[in-house]
């Protein structure tokens, strides 16, 4: 690495939290972080998904030293404060923090919204998503005087609705907005606040939307994703990296703030 990368992107001493660490994208991050030089705390619900990305992550990287894993439900504050409490013991003090918890739960007619699931959806991907961690470890820079980078989850549904998925359109709409407002908020800190919206990446929570089970082909939706998609694919987890190593590094991004930075091969500037 030459001396001008390493100033920009050299981790090393740095701790990251990424809350949702565990899933596709989650653990991509996890390991750019990891091959920067930093610490990393995978936070997940489920120890079963904590064990897997911690071996994952540890094959990958040889970097079982740096990585630790806590379960916690986001969405509890008080789960969470005894989960930074847990990582400042671990590591040094976290600086990095990425909400990466979310996903969506299903897909029907607006008037046969189910409203106990568009709740859930909500309290997922923005509450234990953005609100709660956010609140928490911003409380602890803010009181200790640290300055702190913060990289929520923003979407295509930030910017555009898509169909039949209400919870998910709203949610995501307000992980946008609170990024643009926490970091204006939390700018006078010294804390960054900004997103990265990921385009269409097969995972757990909607690949059975995208690619027929039975076949492999692509589902009707996602051949239309995939025709309103000037690079005409998916993207691969591990083209979020570059967007991940500058967004958490203050020397390469130490004046950016409240912007999200949409890795979607283009979906958003789509035109006929």
């Amino acid at each position: 690495m030459s001396t001008l990368l390493k100033n920009l992107f050299d981790l090393e001493g740095h701790t990251a939290i990424i809350a949702g660490g565990a899933g596709v994208i989650g653990t991509a991050m996890a390991g750019t972080l990891l091959g920067a030089g930093a610490n990393v705390a995978v936070w997940s619900r489920s120890r079963e998904s904590i064990d897997w990305a911690l071996e994952k992550l540890t094959a990958e990287t040889g970097a079982a030293n740096r990585l630790d894993g806590f379960q916690v439900d986001t969405g509890d504050e008080e789960a969470v404060g005894e989960a930074l409490q847990l990582t400042t013991g671990r590591f040094a003090a976290p600086c990095i923090l990425i909400n990466a918890v979310g996903g969506n739960l299903g897909k029907s007619p607006f008037i046969d919204t189910d409203i106990t699931q568009f709740e859930e959806i909500l309290r997922l991907n923005l509450l234990a998503g953005l609100v709660v961690p956010t609140k928490v470890v911003a409380a602890y820079w803010i009181e200790q005087g640290m300055r702190g980078s913060i990289i929520n989850l923003t979407s295509m549904t930030s910017y555009m609705p898509l169909s039949g998925v209400w919870g998910y359109d709203a949610a995501k709409a307000g992980v946008l907005n609170l990024t643009q407002a926490t970091a204006n908020a939390f700018a006078q800190h010294g804390i960054r606040v900004n997103a990265i919206a990921p385009g269409f990446f097969l995972g757990k929570q909607n690949r059975a939307l995208l690619v027929d089970e039975n076949t492999g082909d692509y589902t009707p939706r996602g051949k239309a994703i995939i025709e309103r998609t000037p690079f005409g694919r998916f993207g691969n987890p591990e083209e979020l990296a570059g967007a991940t190593l500058f967004l958490a590094s203050e020397k390469a991004s130490g004046f950016v703030t409240g912007v999200s930075i949409p890795v979607d091969g283009g979906y958003l500037i789509h035109n006929i």
